[in-house]
């Protein structure tokens, strides 16, 4: 196997910078999505969940400093990069937004959350030592209880616009 160089970056270099460019894109489309849904029903879960997410993102970045891992910036910044992209897939409607956008949305926040749990649950089998195991603990609960808050605006989405 090959070592780190300069060069490149170990396997948990890699790993953990490429959650922090998931984590970057899934903090800015809460964000939006919070925006998007700010006089509805869904506005204040969706802002309550992108601070949770941007902390958690820094969390993930701290987690990253004490195990010696450098921030690749260029990663972090494809994935709120990959957020903009994301916004520009068709959609059925030539300038309004599609109430499909709100389901698919709300699945790739939850596949987004369920990513974040498993780095914790990771760091937390590798991390032994290194990092504080109760705090990935809390993590690892607060990440389940946000993707069954997202899966709940899911499934209320989903029987709404798909009933109509």
């Amino acid at each position: 196997m090959d070592r780190p160089t300069a060069r490149t970056s170990s396997p948990l270099h890699i790993y953990l910078n490429d959650h922090l460019a998931g984590a970057t894109g899934g903090v800015e489309l809460l964000r939006r999505a919070a925006r998007v849904h700010q006089g509805d029903g869904m506005g204040p879960e969706l802002s309550r969940l992108a601070k949770e997410v941007s902390e958690d993102r820094a969390t993930l970045i701290q987690m990253m400093k004490d195990l010696g891992v450098p921030v690749r910036r260029h990663k972090a910044a494809l994935g709120w990069l990959g957020e903009k992209v994301g916004r520009l897939k068709p959609n059925g409607r030539l300038i309004s937004r599609s109430p499909v956008s709100d389901v698919l949305e709300l699945e790739l926040m939850r596949l987004g959350v369920e990513g974040k749990v498993s780095c914790w649950r990771t760091l937390r089998v590798l991390a032994d030592g290194k990092l504080d195991h109760t705090r990935l603990d809390d993590l690892i609960r607060r990440g389940a209880q946000q993707a069954e808050t997202l899966e709940k605006l899911r499934t209320a989405t989903a029987a709404d616009v798909f009933a109509t």
